[in-house]
């Protein structure tokens, strides 16, 4: 079929030709960085205070970002970490309804 569409079409259009693309790779970050991020997160989590509160936005980005990059982590240490987390969300939300 290559050579039929050679003839027909000359050569073989650029970006249409599949045969030789490159590997796509797989993505796949550094376990420690994001061990290393949730763990940041975490302490920023257990020092919020009735007097320094995240804001609503922090609050949000970090509820949605934190399991997210936890899916990278072993299942018991994510679910640990996320369990952490959680509670601590609870207690900030009491903070931030008061």
């Amino acid at each position: 079929m290559k050579m039929a569409e050679e003839q027909q079409f000359g050569q073989t259009q650029l970006g249409f030709d599949l045969e030789h693309t490159p590997a796509v790779r797989s993505f796949e970050p550094d376990r420690e960085e994001v061990r290393d991020d949730l763990r940041s997160i975490l302490d920023s989590a257990r020092a919020v205070t009735a007097v320094s509160l995240w804001d609503r936005r922090t609050y949000q980005y970090n509820k949605v970002v934190f399991p997210q990059m936890s899916r990278w982590l072993p299942d018991d240490e994510r679910n640990q970490l996320c369990f952490e987390f959680f509670r601590e969300l609870e207690r900030i939300e009491l903070l931030m309804a008061a």
